[in-house]
């Protein structure tokens, strides 16, 4: 259905903006598109003056990624926004656990890549931030206790914990 509405409006180029499964998905749909027009004439469910037209299908491919983990590139598109956001989150989170006296656990995108969860750590208000790349020590449970009632004790009223989705799995 796509390949036909293309080839009606005369769209013979695409700029597709996405992570790994649209990038992928782009690729397949231009590997596939001879053969989509073909099948399209043959149920003459295209006109041919429009498959001559768009018998190439020219894609770019723009990565926009949150994970920021395109090599060669300063930021993403879409990471920044993402930081953005998620510190926002920290900042409120924070006024909410000190004025009640709680530690919050924050959970960020990042299911094989830290990037998000590790530059917000830096960037806001974090106690702990656990992330893919880095597995924590066997003895995590108890540095986080400790550093905590070392804060406690020096009057921080509140904690925070930052954890990438991919490091979930490592915290059984």
């Amino acid at each position: 259905m796509a390949a036909k509405n293309l080839v009606e409006r005369r769209i013979n180029s695409l700029v597709v903006i996405g992570g790994d499964g649209s990038l992928t998905g782009a690729s397949i749909f231009k590997t596939e598109w001879p053969d989509l027009l073909s099948e399209l004439l043959k149920e003459k469910q295209i006109f041919p003056g429009n498959a001559k037209h768009c018998s190439f299908l020219n894609i770019v491919g723009m990565v926009g990624s949150i994970d920021n983990d395109l090599c060669g590139t300063d930021m993403t598109i879409g990471a920044d926004s993402a930081l953005h956001r998620i510190v926002d989150a920290m900042d409120c989170l924070a006024s909410t656990a000190a004025s009640h006296n709680r530690t919050f656990i924050l959970e960020v995108m990042g299911r094989h890549c830290g990037y998000l969860a590790l530059i917000s750590a830096i960037a806001g208000p974090c106690d702990w931030c656990f992330i893919p790349e880095a597995p924590p020590e066997e003895n995590w449970r108890e540095l986080i206790v400790a550093k905590m009632k070392r804060a406690s004790g020096a009057a921080k009223r509140f904690g925070l914990i930052v954890i990438a989705e991919g490091a979930a799995r490592t915290l059984r």
